[in-house]
Protein backbone atom coordinates (compact mmCIF):
# COMPACT_ATOMS: atom_id res chain seq x y z
CA UNK A 1 0.00 0.00 0.00
CA UNK A 2 2.80 2.34 0.80
CA UNK A 3 4.23 1.80 -2.27
CA UNK A 4 1.01 2.42 -4.50
CA UNK A 5 0.88 5.92 -2.72
CA UNK A 6 3.91 6.48 -3.81
CA UNK A 7 3.37 5.74 -7.22
CA UNK A 8 0.34 7.87 -7.47
CA UNK A 9 2.04 10.60 -6.23
CA UNK A 10 4.34 10.90 -8.57
CA UNK A 11 1.67 10.83 -11.20
CA UNK A 12 -0.22 13.47 -8.90
CA UNK A 13 3.06 15.64 -9.12
CA UNK A 14 3.34 15.38 -12.34
CA UNK A 15 -0.37 16.18 -13.23
CA UNK A 16 -0.44 19.26 -10.40
CA UNK A 17 3.56 20.54 -11.99
CA UNK A 18 3.39 19.29 -15.31
CA UNK A 19 0.13 18.81 -17.02
CA UNK A 20 -2.01 21.57 -15.01
CA UNK A 21 0.18 23.94 -16.14
CA UNK A 22 0.70 22.84 -20.03
CA UNK A 23 -3.73 22.52 -19.81
CA UNK A 24 -3.66 26.18 -18.29
CA UNK A 25 -1.13 27.60 -20.95
CA UNK A 26 -2.90 25.90 -24.13
CA UNK A 27 -6.18 27.11 -22.72
CA UNK A 28 -5.45 30.67 -22.57
CA UNK A 29 -3.56 30.05 -25.92
CA UNK A 30 -6.79 28.82 -27.67
CA UNK A 31 -8.88 31.91 -25.96
CA UNK A 32 -6.35 34.42 -27.10
CA UNK A 33 -6.53 33.27 -30.58
CA UNK A 34 -10.28 32.72 -30.82
CA UNK A 35 -10.32 36.37 -29.36
CA UNK A 36 -7.67 37.53 -31.34
CA UNK A 37 -9.43 36.03 -34.38
CA UNK A 38 -13.47 37.23 -33.59
CA UNK A 39 -11.89 40.85 -33.02
CA UNK A 40 -9.93 40.65 -36.41
CA UNK A 41 -13.12 39.26 -37.96
CA UNK A 42 -15.00 42.37 -36.19
CA UNK A 43 -12.65 44.93 -37.58
CA UNK A 44 -12.79 43.58 -41.17
CA UNK A 45 -16.90 43.89 -40.91
CA UNK A 46 -16.32 47.12 -40.16
CA UNK A 47 -13.73 48.90 -42.19
CA UNK A 48 -16.14 47.59 -45.23
CA UNK A 49 -19.27 48.88 -43.71
CA UNK A 50 -17.20 51.89 -43.33
CA UNK A 51 -16.20 52.00 -46.94
CA UNK A 52 -19.67 51.01 -48.33
CA UNK A 53 -21.34 54.05 -46.43
CA UNK A 54 -18.68 56.41 -47.06
CA UNK A 55 -20.74 58.28 -49.94
CA UNK A 56 -23.14 58.93 -47.67
CA UNK A 57 -20.53 61.59 -45.34
CA UNK A 58 -21.30 63.95 -49.13
CA UNK A 59 -24.18 64.80 -47.16
CA UNK A 60 -21.80 67.18 -45.15
CA UNK A 61 -21.15 69.72 -47.84
CA UNK A 62 -25.53 70.53 -48.05
CA UNK A 63 -27.02 72.61 -46.45
CA UNK A 64 -30.32 72.36 -44.09
CA UNK A 65 -32.65 73.04 -47.02
CA UNK A 66 -31.04 70.25 -49.17
CA UNK A 67 -29.83 68.15 -46.84
CA UNK A 68 -33.37 65.73 -47.02
CA UNK A 69 -33.35 65.46 -50.56
CA UNK A 70 -29.62 65.08 -51.06
CA UNK A 71 -30.02 62.18 -48.28
CA UNK A 72 -32.69 60.67 -50.43
CA UNK A 73 -31.01 60.44 -53.73
CA UNK A 74 -27.93 58.96 -52.23
CA UNK A 75 -29.81 56.43 -50.78
CA UNK A 76 -31.57 55.38 -53.91
CA UNK A 77 -28.60 54.92 -55.70
CA UNK A 78 -26.72 52.79 -52.75
CA UNK A 79 -25.91 49.77 -54.09
CA UNK A 80 -25.06 47.73 -51.34
CA UNK A 81 -28.38 47.47 -49.67
CA UNK A 82 -27.78 43.74 -49.61
CA UNK A 83 -24.75 44.05 -47.13
CA UNK A 84 -25.20 46.87 -44.81
CA UNK A 85 -28.61 49.29 -44.03
CA UNK A 86 -27.61 52.82 -44.01
CA UNK A 87 -29.74 55.39 -42.84
CA UNK A 88 -30.07 58.90 -42.53
CA UNK A 89 -30.60 61.41 -39.64
CA UNK A 90 -31.75 64.86 -39.33
CA UNK A 91 -30.59 66.92 -36.65
CA UNK A 92 -34.05 66.08 -34.38
CA UNK A 93 -32.95 62.27 -34.22
CA UNK A 94 -35.60 61.53 -37.01
CA UNK A 95 -34.50 58.84 -39.76
CA UNK A 96 -35.18 60.86 -42.98
CA UNK A 97 -34.18 57.83 -44.94
CA UNK A 98 -33.32 54.47 -44.86
CA UNK A 99 -31.69 51.87 -47.70
CA UNK A 100 -33.68 49.35 -46.66
CA UNK A 101 -37.08 51.42 -47.61
CA UNK A 102 -39.09 51.19 -44.32
CA UNK A 103 -38.06 52.49 -41.02
CA UNK A 104 -38.17 50.74 -37.45
CA UNK A 105 -40.64 52.33 -35.07
CA UNK A 106 -38.99 53.02 -31.56
CA UNK A 107 -35.52 51.51 -32.33
CA UNK A 108 -32.57 51.66 -29.86
CA UNK A 109 -29.88 53.70 -31.27
CA UNK A 110 -26.97 53.71 -28.68
CA UNK A 111 -24.49 54.26 -31.42
CA UNK A 112 -26.42 57.64 -32.24
CA UNK A 113 -26.70 58.92 -28.53
CA UNK A 114 -22.94 58.01 -28.48
CA UNK A 115 -21.78 60.05 -31.34
CA UNK A 116 -24.08 63.11 -30.84
CA UNK A 117 -22.36 63.46 -27.26
CA UNK A 118 -18.88 63.16 -28.07
CA UNK A 119 -20.02 65.06 -31.39
CA UNK A 120 -18.05 62.43 -34.04
CA UNK A 121 -18.08 59.18 -34.19
CA UNK A 122 -19.60 55.95 -32.26
CA UNK A 123 -20.04 52.15 -32.74
CA UNK A 124 -21.72 49.58 -30.56
CA UNK A 125 -22.98 46.06 -31.39
CA UNK A 126 -26.14 44.55 -29.77
CA UNK A 127 -28.85 42.22 -30.47
CA UNK A 128 -32.14 42.81 -31.95
CA UNK A 129 -35.37 42.44 -30.07
CA UNK A 130 -35.57 38.70 -32.56
CA UNK A 131 -32.42 38.32 -31.08
CA UNK A 132 -29.98 39.07 -34.10
CA UNK A 133 -26.71 40.17 -33.51
CA UNK A 134 -25.91 43.22 -35.09
CA UNK A 135 -23.36 46.33 -35.35
CA UNK A 136 -24.04 50.02 -35.93
CA UNK A 137 -21.76 53.15 -36.31
CA UNK A 138 -23.32 56.50 -36.64
CA UNK A 139 -21.21 59.27 -37.94
CA UNK A 140 -22.33 63.32 -37.12
CA UNK A 141 -22.65 65.39 -40.43
CA UNK A 142 -22.01 69.60 -40.14
CA UNK A 143 -22.41 71.80 -43.35
CA UNK A 144 -19.04 74.29 -44.15
CA UNK A 145 -20.15 76.50 -41.02
CA UNK A 146 -19.80 73.66 -38.80
CA UNK A 147 -23.36 73.33 -37.69
CA UNK A 148 -25.00 69.93 -37.21
CA UNK A 149 -27.14 69.05 -39.96
CA UNK A 150 -27.75 65.43 -38.85
CA UNK A 151 -25.87 62.19 -38.92
CA UNK A 152 -25.80 58.98 -41.06
CA UNK A 153 -25.84 55.46 -39.11
CA UNK A 154 -25.09 51.84 -41.29
CA UNK A 155 -26.47 49.08 -39.49
CA UNK A 156 -25.01 45.16 -40.79
CA UNK A 157 -25.54 41.81 -39.34
CA UNK A 158 -22.82 39.94 -37.54
CA UNK A 159 -24.64 36.31 -37.66
CA UNK A 160 -21.92 35.37 -40.73
CA UNK A 161 -19.02 36.86 -38.45
CA UNK A 162 -20.63 35.04 -35.42
CA UNK A 163 -20.69 31.95 -37.48
CA UNK A 164 -17.22 31.76 -38.76
CA UNK A 165 -15.81 32.57 -35.21
CA UNK A 166 -17.50 30.03 -33.40
CA UNK A 167 -16.15 27.32 -36.72
CA UNK A 168 -12.40 28.74 -35.51
CA UNK A 169 -13.48 28.37 -31.81
CA UNK A 170 -14.76 25.03 -32.58
CA UNK A 171 -11.44 24.16 -33.97
CA UNK A 172 -9.54 25.62 -31.62
CA UNK A 173 -11.26 23.52 -29.04
CA UNK A 174 -10.87 20.49 -30.53
CA UNK A 175 -6.70 21.02 -31.85
CA UNK A 176 -6.55 21.68 -27.53
CA UNK A 177 -8.63 18.40 -26.57
CA UNK A 178 -6.36 16.71 -28.71
CA UNK A 179 -3.05 18.51 -27.66
CA UNK A 180 -3.58 17.88 -24.56
CA UNK A 181 -5.26 14.07 -24.86
CA UNK A 182 -1.91 13.61 -26.53
CA UNK A 183 0.28 15.14 -23.74
CA UNK A 184 -1.46 13.24 -21.25
CA UNK A 185 -1.47 9.94 -22.78
CA UNK A 186 2.05 10.30 -23.39
CA UNK A 187 2.87 11.48 -20.26
CA UNK A 188 1.42 8.41 -18.56
CA UNK A 189 3.32 6.30 -20.45
CA UNK A 190 6.38 7.95 -19.49
CA UNK A 191 5.69 8.22 -15.99
CA UNK A 192 4.85 4.10 -16.43
CA UNK A 193 8.02 3.56 -18.16
CA UNK A 194 9.17 5.48 -14.62
CA UNK A 195 7.45 3.48 -12.30
CA UNK A 196 6.99 0.19 -13.61
CA UNK A 197 11.12 -0.38 -13.12
CA UNK A 198 11.04 1.26 -9.64
CA UNK A 199 8.02 -1.01 -8.51
CA UNK A 200 10.80 -3.74 -9.93
CA UNK A 201 14.18 -2.32 -8.15
CA UNK A 202 11.88 -1.69 -4.73
CA UNK A 203 10.75 -5.69 -5.45
CA UNK A 204 13.94 -6.70 -5.68
CA UNK A 205 15.66 -4.43 -3.07
CA UNK A 206 12.94 -5.65 -0.38
CA UNK A 207 14.64 -9.67 -1.83
CA UNK A 208 18.21 -8.33 -0.96
CA UNK A 209 17.31 -6.84 2.25
CA UNK A 210 15.41 -10.40 2.80
CA UNK A 211 18.75 -12.20 2.19
CA UNK A 212 18.07 -13.29 -1.43
CA UNK A 213 21.34 -12.29 -2.63
CA UNK A 214 20.66 -14.03 -5.72
CA UNK A 215 17.69 -11.72 -6.69
CA UNK A 216 18.34 -9.63 -10.19
CA UNK A 217 16.90 -6.64 -11.68
CA UNK A 218 16.04 -7.31 -15.70
CA UNK A 219 17.97 -4.45 -17.53
CA UNK A 220 15.68 -3.20 -20.55
CA UNK A 221 16.65 0.41 -20.71
CA UNK A 222 20.03 2.22 -21.49
CA UNK A 223 19.10 5.16 -19.60
CA UNK A 224 19.47 6.54 -15.98
CA UNK A 225 17.34 3.96 -14.59
CA UNK A 226 19.14 1.02 -16.06
CA UNK A 227 22.22 2.40 -14.83
CA UNK A 228 20.01 2.17 -11.63
CA UNK A 229 19.10 -1.46 -12.14
CA UNK A 230 23.12 -2.65 -13.10
CA UNK A 231 24.28 -1.00 -9.75
CA UNK A 232 21.39 -3.03 -7.80
CA UNK A 233 22.88 -6.03 -9.62
CA UNK A 234 26.27 -5.40 -8.55
CA UNK A 235 25.39 -4.38 -5.11
CA UNK A 236 23.57 -7.54 -4.96
CA UNK A 237 26.36 -9.49 -6.53
CA UNK A 238 29.06 -8.34 -3.71
CA UNK A 239 26.72 -8.94 -1.18
CA UNK A 240 26.32 -11.84 -1.99
CA UNK A 241 30.29 -12.42 -2.30
CA UNK A 242 30.47 -10.89 1.41
CA UNK A 243 27.75 -13.45 2.30
CA UNK A 244 30.10 -16.29 1.22
CA UNK A 245 33.04 -14.80 2.52
CA UNK A 246 30.91 -14.07 5.98
CA UNK A 247 30.32 -17.56 5.86
CA UNK A 248 33.83 -19.02 4.91
CA UNK A 249 35.29 -16.55 7.53
CA UNK A 250 32.98 -17.92 10.52
CA UNK A 251 33.72 -21.57 9.32
CA UNK A 252 37.40 -21.05 9.42
CA UNK A 253 37.28 -18.64 12.68
CA UNK A 254 35.09 -21.68 14.52
CA UNK A 255 37.59 -23.94 13.63
CA UNK A 256 40.82 -22.07 14.32
CA UNK A 257 39.05 -21.86 17.87
CA UNK A 258 37.98 -25.31 18.07
CA UNK A 259 41.52 -26.62 17.46
CA UNK A 260 43.42 -25.15 20.54
CA UNK A 261 40.24 -25.69 22.52
CA UNK A 262 39.95 -29.38 21.85
CA UNK A 263 43.80 -29.43 22.17
CA UNK A 264 43.70 -27.55 25.56
CA UNK A 265 40.99 -30.03 27.27
CA UNK A 266 42.86 -33.09 26.08
CA UNK A 267 45.91 -32.27 27.47
CA UNK A 268 44.34 -30.72 30.85
CA UNK A 269 42.68 -33.67 31.54
CA UNK A 270 45.48 -35.99 30.93
CA UNK A 271 47.85 -33.56 32.69
CA UNK A 272 45.32 -33.65 35.76
CA UNK A 273 45.35 -37.83 35.40
CA UNK A 274 48.85 -37.34 35.46
CA UNK A 275 49.80 -34.98 38.46
CA UNK A 276 51.44 -37.58 41.33
CA UNK A 277 52.32 -39.92 38.58
CA UNK A 278 53.84 -38.91 35.78
CA UNK A 279 55.72 -35.28 36.15
CA UNK A 280 57.45 -35.44 32.48
CA UNK A 281 53.75 -35.90 31.06
CA UNK A 282 52.21 -33.47 33.30
CA UNK A 283 54.44 -30.79 32.07
CA UNK A 284 54.47 -31.69 29.02
CA UNK A 285 50.89 -31.00 28.84
CA UNK A 286 50.84 -27.59 30.53
CA UNK A 287 53.98 -26.53 27.62
CA UNK A 288 50.80 -27.43 25.07
CA UNK A 289 48.08 -25.81 26.89
CA UNK A 290 50.09 -22.21 27.25
CA UNK A 291 51.11 -22.95 23.79
CA UNK A 292 47.64 -23.30 22.39
CA UNK A 293 46.39 -20.37 25.23
CA UNK A 294 49.44 -18.39 23.49
CA UNK A 295 47.60 -18.93 20.03
CA UNK A 296 43.91 -18.73 21.03
CA UNK A 297 45.15 -15.38 22.31
CA UNK A 298 46.96 -14.06 19.33
CA UNK A 299 43.76 -15.43 16.87
CA UNK A 300 41.15 -12.90 19.89
CA UNK A 301 43.96 -10.36 19.00
CA UNK A 302 44.02 -10.20 15.21
CA UNK A 303 40.01 -10.35 15.50
CA UNK A 304 40.00 -7.30 17.61
CA UNK A 305 42.43 -5.75 15.38
CA UNK A 306 40.65 -6.34 12.74
CA UNK A 307 37.14 -4.78 14.48
CA UNK A 308 39.60 -1.76 15.29
CA UNK A 309 40.51 -1.43 11.75
CA UNK A 310 36.46 -1.44 10.10
CA UNK A 311 35.55 1.27 12.95
CA UNK A 312 38.86 3.07 12.05
CA UNK A 313 39.84 2.87 15.44
CA UNK A 314 43.36 1.50 15.00
CA UNK A 315 45.88 3.35 16.81
CA UNK A 316 49.63 3.99 16.62
CA UNK A 317 51.82 5.07 19.08
CA UNK A 318 55.06 6.33 16.95
CA UNK A 319 58.36 6.90 17.77
CA UNK A 320 61.87 6.19 16.05
CA UNK A 321 62.59 2.86 15.49
CA UNK A 322 65.41 0.66 14.68
CA UNK A 323 63.37 -1.78 11.62
CA UNK A 324 66.53 -3.52 11.11
CA UNK A 325 66.59 -4.82 14.90
CA UNK A 326 62.59 -5.11 14.77
CA UNK A 327 62.88 -7.34 11.60
CA UNK A 328 65.66 -9.52 13.30
CA UNK A 329 63.32 -10.26 16.44
CA UNK A 330 60.68 -11.37 14.09
CA UNK A 331 62.86 -13.84 12.00
CA UNK A 332 64.36 -15.16 14.90
CA UNK A 333 61.12 -16.07 16.50
CA UNK A 334 60.14 -18.40 13.31
CA UNK A 335 64.08 -20.23 13.05
CA UNK A 336 63.14 -23.48 14.88
CA UNK A 337 59.83 -23.53 13.71
CA UNK A 338 60.85 -23.75 10.07
CA UNK A 339 63.84 -26.05 11.00
CA UNK A 340 61.33 -28.65 12.44
CA UNK A 341 59.15 -28.39 9.49
CA UNK A 342 62.31 -28.71 6.77
CA UNK A 343 62.05 -25.36 5.63
CA UNK A 344 65.24 -23.30 4.81
CA UNK A 345 64.84 -19.75 6.58
CA UNK A 346 67.21 -17.65 4.97
CA UNK A 347 67.85 -13.49 6.36
CA UNK A 348 71.11 -12.00 6.06
CA UNK A 349 70.96 -8.89 8.41
CA UNK A 350 71.81 -5.53 6.28
CA UNK A 351 75.07 -3.27 6.91
CA UNK A 352 73.24 -0.43 7.64
CA UNK A 353 70.56 -0.13 10.76
CA UNK A 354 68.04 2.13 9.75
CA UNK A 355 65.50 3.70 11.31
CA UNK A 356 61.55 4.59 10.27
CA UNK A 357 58.83 6.46 12.49
CA UNK A 358 56.25 4.03 13.44
CA UNK A 359 54.82 1.37 16.22
CA UNK A 360 56.81 -1.17 16.90
CA UNK A 361 54.40 -3.73 18.17
CA UNK A 362 52.10 -3.21 15.38
CA UNK A 363 55.15 -3.53 12.94
CA UNK A 364 56.17 -6.48 14.78
CA UNK A 365 52.60 -7.75 14.10
CA UNK A 366 52.73 -7.20 10.46
CA UNK A 367 56.55 -8.86 9.95
CA UNK A 368 55.15 -11.99 12.02
CA UNK A 369 51.99 -11.87 10.05
CA UNK A 370 54.03 -12.31 6.76
CA UNK A 371 56.85 -14.64 7.55
CA UNK A 372 53.82 -16.66 9.12
CA UNK A 373 52.19 -16.95 6.07
CA UNK A 374 55.07 -17.60 4.10
CA UNK A 375 56.26 -20.53 6.16
CA UNK A 376 52.68 -22.15 6.53
CA UNK A 377 52.46 -22.00 2.33
CA UNK A 378 55.88 -23.81 1.84
CA UNK A 379 55.95 -26.89 2.01
CA UNK A 380 59.09 -29.42 3.55
CA UNK A 381 62.57 -28.98 1.39
CA UNK A 382 61.44 -25.41 0.61
CA UNK A 383 62.84 -21.92 1.32
CA UNK A 384 61.73 -18.50 2.67
CA UNK A 385 64.33 -16.06 2.11
CA UNK A 386 63.69 -12.30 3.80
CA UNK A 387 65.35 -9.12 2.45
CA UNK A 388 66.11 -5.36 3.61
CA UNK A 389 67.36 -2.80 1.34
CA UNK A 390 67.55 1.03 1.18
CA UNK A 391 66.52 2.68 -1.66
CA UNK A 392 65.08 6.16 -2.37
CA UNK A 393 65.00 7.47 1.40
CA UNK A 394 62.85 3.76 1.60
CA UNK A 395 63.34 0.78 3.27
CA UNK A 396 62.31 -2.59 1.27
CA UNK A 397 61.16 -5.10 3.19
CA UNK A 398 61.05 -8.60 0.83
CA UNK A 399 59.69 -11.78 2.07
CA UNK A 400 60.23 -14.60 -0.98
CA UNK A 401 58.84 -18.02 -0.48
CA UNK A 402 59.01 -21.50 -2.18
CA UNK A 403 55.35 -22.13 -1.72
CA UNK A 404 52.33 -23.23 -3.35
CA UNK A 405 51.76 -19.87 -4.70
CA UNK A 406 48.25 -18.21 -5.10
CA UNK A 407 46.12 -18.38 -8.79
CA UNK A 408 46.34 -15.44 -10.85
CA UNK A 409 42.62 -15.25 -10.05
CA UNK A 410 42.85 -14.58 -6.57
CA UNK A 411 46.39 -12.21 -6.33
CA UNK A 412 44.05 -9.07 -6.61
CA UNK A 413 42.24 -10.30 -3.38
CA UNK A 414 44.48 -11.48 -0.90
CA UNK A 415 44.04 -8.14 0.69
CA UNK A 416 40.25 -8.55 1.35
CA UNK A 417 38.93 -9.13 4.48
CA UNK A 418 38.00 -12.69 5.01
CA UNK A 419 39.84 -13.91 1.42
CA UNK A 420 41.63 -17.01 1.57
CA UNK A 421 42.91 -18.20 -1.62
CA UNK A 422 43.96 -21.56 0.19
CA UNK A 423 41.07 -23.22 2.27
CA UNK A 424 42.95 -25.70 3.64
CA UNK A 425 45.60 -24.11 5.57
CA UNK A 426 44.99 -22.73 8.77
CA UNK A 427 44.07 -18.79 9.38
CA UNK A 428 41.61 -16.58 9.45
CA UNK A 429 41.88 -14.58 6.06
CA UNK A 430 42.49 -11.48 7.75
CA UNK A 431 46.06 -11.36 8.88
CA UNK A 432 47.00 -9.98 5.44
CA UNK A 433 44.12 -7.38 5.44
CA UNK A 434 44.76 -6.29 8.94
CA UNK A 435 48.50 -5.81 7.80
CA UNK A 436 47.81 -3.87 5.00
CA UNK A 437 46.18 -0.98 6.72
CA UNK A 438 48.82 -0.62 9.21
CA UNK A 439 51.48 0.04 6.81
CA UNK A 440 49.07 2.27 5.13
CA UNK A 441 48.54 3.85 8.36
CA UNK A 442 52.46 4.57 8.75
CA UNK A 443 52.25 5.94 5.09
CA UNK A 444 53.87 2.95 3.44
CA UNK A 445 52.47 0.20 0.77
CA UNK A 446 52.61 -3.79 1.01
CA UNK A 447 52.68 -5.43 -2.43
CA UNK A 448 51.62 -9.19 -2.98
CA UNK A 449 53.68 -11.04 -6.18
CA UNK A 450 52.93 -14.38 -6.93
CA UNK A 451 52.98 -17.22 -9.32
CA UNK A 452 51.09 -20.53 -8.57
CA UNK A 453 53.02 -23.49 -8.09
CA UNK A 454 56.28 -21.50 -7.67
CA UNK A 455 55.86 -18.91 -4.84
CA UNK A 456 54.94 -15.66 -3.28
CA UNK A 457 56.49 -12.75 -2.62
CA UNK A 458 55.21 -10.13 -0.45
CA UNK A 459 57.27 -6.73 -0.31
CA UNK A 460 56.91 -3.79 2.51
CA UNK A 461 57.88 -0.10 1.53
CA UNK A 462 58.10 2.39 4.69
CA UNK A 463 59.71 5.62 4.51
CA UNK A 464 63.09 6.10 6.12
CA UNK A 465 63.02 8.41 9.43
CA UNK A 466 65.79 11.08 9.24
CA UNK A 467 65.96 12.72 12.06
CA UNK A 468 65.90 16.75 12.50
CA UNK A 469 69.25 17.94 12.47
CA UNK A 470 69.74 20.94 15.31
CA UNK A 471 70.36 24.78 13.95
CA UNK A 472 73.86 24.59 15.64
CA UNK A 473 75.27 21.41 13.24
CA UNK A 474 73.24 22.81 10.07
CA UNK A 475 74.85 26.06 10.82
CA UNK A 476 78.58 24.81 11.23
CA UNK A 477 77.68 22.03 8.11
CA UNK A 478 76.86 24.55 6.28
CA UNK A 479 79.86 26.81 6.80
CA UNK A 480 81.99 23.73 6.37
CA UNK A 481 80.49 23.58 2.79
CA UNK A 482 81.13 27.04 1.92
CA UNK A 483 85.38 26.98 3.28
CA UNK A 484 85.58 23.73 0.50
CA UNK A 485 83.99 25.74 -1.87
CA UNK A 486 86.18 28.61 -1.64
CA UNK A 487 88.81 26.30 -1.33
CA UNK A 488 88.15 24.82 -4.58
CA UNK A 489 87.96 27.66 -6.61
CA UNK A 490 90.79 29.73 -4.60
Amino acid sequence: MQLEIKFKSIAMRWFVNIFLIVAIIICLVAVAFSVLFGTMQTQRIEALANDYAYEFFALSGTSRLTFKDTAIAIAGEFEHKDKIEVQVIDRNGNVVVSTTGFQSAGEQMPDYEGAKKNGNTAITKLRTPSGEHIMSCTTMLYDTNGKLLGAYRWVTSLKRADRVTGAFTGTMTVAAIAILAFFGLSGLYFIKSIVRPIRDVSNIARKIAMGDFESRIEINKNDEIGELCDTINYMASELSRAENLKNDFISSVSHELRTPLTAIRGWGETAKMSVGFDEELVNRGLDVVLSEADRLSSLVEELLDFSRMQTGKISLVTQPLNISRLLTESVDMYMELSKKQGIELIYTPPANELQVMGDTNRLKQVFINIIDNAVKYTESGGQVLISQLEEEACVRISVRDTGVGIPAQDIDRVKEKFYKANKTVRGSGIGLAVADEIIRQHQGLLFVESTEGVGTNVTVVLPVYEPEKPEAEEAAAETENNDLKEQENG
